[in-house]
């Protein structure tokens, strides 16, 4: 298996570093309002890295972490009049949500960085006493980003050519920093903003340092996959490395990922052009799965171009995929056994599923794999009729074992029973009464996820099948 390394350039060898088990940590977003397309192109190409490893026979350590604090979500507090809690916790629910509707795996953790803020403040101050840090008369302090030999690597630029490793925030006493590259570990807090104690000042953390700390304490001082969208290489990776590695004295991570930009309509998604699209606004018009589909239908490195042609072409190739698997099913009415045709056609199936691993194991081609899937669909269009029940199983469970691995869901969706809405409405009922709103809510959803949409009227709750 081979992965394209950004560190290096080229296209690597897996070896993880212990044998049967990958560490893995994708950076998430940061929770100030719903996320955009853009946000779910490294979760979905990620989830679906995650899968095929898991499909390999890899336990995988999957971290995807929240940034819950931070300038917008501040400023989204306070234009609301709530607390950068109430922000952060509303949009990292939402953010669950269209995730799950994306069929994208929960992370095994997936860390607030509001909660590991003691983990941030032992990796400053092991980083000031090794000297990469200082403070200045404010309490802020900054990263000696020269005195990290290797700043740069990842990135491949040369260190005098680079900007300040900031994420464009006006740092009070930025004058007194020791050099312009140097970047903030920690910075005193502002009138109205949240903070927590630490040594220097009563402040909060810099962006970089979160990552840093989580990935340590979750998967250890050295991970295998560290992955996220190519904005991060600089410098939101390349500090994640200086700090880590100066702390930890050892390798960060041996292998980086980075998926390239999402356009819209070939031009850059922004909210100026008015081209900005958030998950909720696009699954509003097509399925989840068509634009999962969409985003894994281009190799995870090319840059990939969003338009309404585009997601109707997605749409209707995802169709071909489930209209094949509803045949299969369709196919498989009884217990036999193969023919010697059948058998022969399996053969086939067999070149067609390594076709699949094989682009699988370059790099994660997606679209390749996708292709592959397509000739299986082919394969079961042309010879499923005359075939025994047996040969029709056989080829359903490969079409949904290899589309299962790219998150797309082939099987047939088990329609609800009417006793069954009928005691869904009475939990939902009992749990009014008890003022248990969030619960009544949550059935409401549940039954809405399945086609079932409720009216409360005056003689009760009406319910319809849409």
């Amino acid at each position: 298996m081979k992965i394209y390394n950004t560190l290096t350039k080229q296209k690597e060898e897996f070896v993880p570093l212990v044998e049967g088990k990958v560490s893995m940590y994708v950076c998430g977003p940061t929770v100030y309002n719903y996320i955009h397309i853009g946000n779910a192109r490294p979760m979905i190409v990620f989830d679906t890295v995650r899968r095929y490893l898991m499909y390999k026979g890899f336990d995988v350590n999957y971290v995807s972490n929240f940034t819950d604090v931070d300038d917008k979500i501040i400023k989204a507090a306070n234009e609301a009049g709530v607390t950068a809690s109430d922000i952060s916790q509303k949009f990292i629910a939402e953010c669950k949500k269209d995730m799950a509707d994306m069929n994208i795996l929960p992370a095994t953790t997936h860390p607030l960085a509001t909660q590991e803020i003691d983990g941030m403040l032992e990796m400053i101050q092991t980083l000031m006493d090794k000297g990469y840090a200082y403070k200045v008369e404010d309490g802020t302090v900054y990263y000696r980003t020269r005195k990290f030999a290797e700043y740069g690597k990842l990135s491949h630029k040369n260190i005098d050519d680079l900007e300040g490793g900031h994420r464009d925030i006006k740092v009070t006493g930025a004058d007194a920093k020791e050099d312009p590259l140097d970047f903030v570990l920690w910075k005193p807090k502002k009138e109205g903003e949240i903070s927590w104690q630490s040594p220097w000042c009563d402040g909060r953390p810099g962006w970089h340092i979160e990552c840093s700390v989580m990935s340590k304490k979750y998967l250890g001082e050295q991970i295998d996959i560290h992955a996220g969208g190519e904005d991060l290489v600089f410098p939101h990776h390349e500090n994640e490395i200086a700090q880590s590695e100066a702390a930890n004295g050892k390798t960060f991570a041996n292998y980086w990922m980075h998926n390239a930009f999402l356009n819209i309509d070939n031009k850059k998604m922004s909210k100026s052009l008015g081209n900005f699209f958030t998950v909720r606004e696009i699954t509003e018009k097509y399925d989840p799965q068509v634009l999962r589909f969409f985003m894994l239908n281009a190799h995870y490195r090319s840059p990939l171009n969003f338009s309404a042609d585009l997601m109707e072409s997605a749409k209707n190739s995802l169709e071909r995929i489930l209209n094949a698997a509803e045949n299969l099913r369709a196919h498989m009415t009884q217990e036999d056994t193969l023919t010697d045709a059948d058998q022969e056609n399996l053969k086939v199936r067999e070149e067609l599923v390594q076709k699949f691993c094989d682009a699988m194991e370059d790099d994660f081609n997606t679209a390749d794999a996708l292709a592959a899937i397509f000739e299986i669909v082919k394969l079961a269009n042309t010879t499923v009729d005359g075939a025994s029940s047996a040969y029709a199983k056989e080829l359903y469970h490969t079409l949904e074992t290899l589309s299962g691995i790219c998150g797309l869901k082939v099987e047939a969706e088990e329609e609800i029973l009417d006793s069954d809405i009928e005691e869904l409405i009475q939990k939902r009922q009992d749990a009014r009464k008890n003022k248990d709103f969030a619960l009544a809510d949550q059935i409401r959803d549940e039954l809405l996820e399945k086609g079932i949409e409720l009216k409360d009227t005056r003689e009760g709750v009406k319910w319809k099948r849409i």
